[in-house]
């Protein structure tokens, strides 16, 4: 004889267990309680309820006590349990943290989570949730360079006041080359992205030569100038300054921004520079070349069209590079600066300097601990002092 239990159901909660169960937004869990409760108010057998509901006897009869003890609100919460597994104590965790953060005996660089584990007692899952909770990473790795140039602090504020606030009637430049950029051909064509498959690529190639890529990013406008040759030599900068010269209009002060490459300290580059009285350079700290704004064009070109990229010869590479910075130019937006410094500007008269043709040149409007603050700049500036 099947067991009967009527479930008394007055007008609110009725209300409220029908919208749970109609809700899809609802997990299942709380739709099936509801469920439970609302047919057993039916005056359904237990083995009915469990079939129309799609549970077993014993979970109807849970929940209809777990109703009749708690109301509406008993469905819609679990009751807690005590852990299968003990908590390990704080001695322990604190063990596998200095253990972490130490040296490894024998040969070995880091600690891995069955080092640690074999070492302290516990198990590797355990292991991994610590370092989860203090976001500890012994597998990875980061790089840094400490710049160890006198003049840092000036040289990034002339630079990021050029970005910030470049001066009137000028072109602002950020200039730099891309060398030995290698026209690989792959062996096999690509396979395509499909469901389930990533997009496939041959390990193996034939190299077809280089070629270097010279850029001038306008700062102002978002576009690039560039041009492709065969050596990054002096003569090959002087004839790009040259392309760039031409392609300035006459009457406009250049500021270039360039890093520190013997290539642009060449004693034909200087004279070059001396006869052209425009143009002023603005060089970036020493190992501080990520400074360079268009350092960030290049990561593109590397990342959206030369890393996948299956050339037959250098010819092809560097149509390929163009059409890049063609496409680049027709929808190009300059970089805007959003996160303003949090301590005020030193007064202008301070972190101002004065080019060769007497124009006022504002270095910078915010001091160097104000320039910490902003977007993007302040992780690095960090790292690299």
């Amino acid at each position: 004889m099947a067991q009967t239990v009527c479930v008394l159901l007055d007008a609110t909660d009725a209300a409220r267990l029908a919208a749970i169960a109609s809700d899809r937004c609802r997990p299942l869990k709380h739709i099936q309680r509801a469920s439970i409760v609302l047919l057993s108010s039916e005056r359904l057998s237990v083995q009915d309820v469990a079939r129309r509901a799609g549970v077993s006897r014993p979970a109807v009869w849970r929940w209809q006590q777990r109703y009749a003890e708690a109301g509406v609100e008993g469905l819609l919460r679990d009751k807690t349990r005590p852990p299968g597994t003990p908590p390990h104590s704080t001695e322990t965790v604190a063990e596998v943290l200095a253990l972490t953060c130490s040296e490894p005996p024998g040969e070995v660089t880091h600690w891995t989570g069955r080092a640690v584990a074999r070492a302290v007692g516990i198990s590797l899952r355990a292991v991994q949730r610590i370092w989860d909770a203090h976001r500890l990473q012994p597998h990875r790795l980061r790089t840094f360079k400490r710049s160890r140039d006198p003049a840092f602090a000036a040289k990034v504020e002339d630079v990021v006041g050029l970005y910030m606030d470049p001066p009137a009637h000028a072109v602002v430049l950020s200039i730099d080359e891309k060398s030995q950029i290698q026209a690989l051909e792959r062996t096999r064509p690509d396979r395509p992205l499909a469901p389930g498959h990533p997009a496939a690529q041959t390990h193996d190639y034939t190299r077809h030569g280089t070629t270097t890529l010279f850029a001038a990013l306008d700062v102002l406008a978002g576009t690039v100038l560039g041009r492709c040759m065969q050596r990054h030599r002096n003569s090959e900068f002087v004839r790009f300054l040259n392309a760039v010269e031409a392609a300035v209009p006459p009457g406009k002060a250049i500021h270039a921004i360039l890093d520190n490459v013997a290539t642009h300290k060449h004693p034909k580059v200087r004279a070059w520079l001396a006869r052209h009285p425009r143009w002023t350079f603005h060089f970036t700290p020493t190992s501080a070349s990520w400074l360079n704004a268009v350092e960030g064009f290049f990561s593109a070109l590397t990342r959206r069209r030369l890393r996948r990229g299956s050339f037959t010869g250098v010819v092809d590479l560097q149509a390929a590079i163009k059409r890049y910075i063609a496409e680049h130019n027709r929808r190009a937006r300059p970089f805007v600066w959003t996160k303003p410094a949090t301590e005020p500007a030193k007064a202008p008269s301070a972190l101002t300097q004065t080019d060769g043709s007497g124009d006022r040149l504002t270095a910078a409007r915010m001091s160097v601990a104000g320039l910490f603050q902003t977007k993007g700049l302040a992780r690095r500036l960090c790292s690299a002092t």
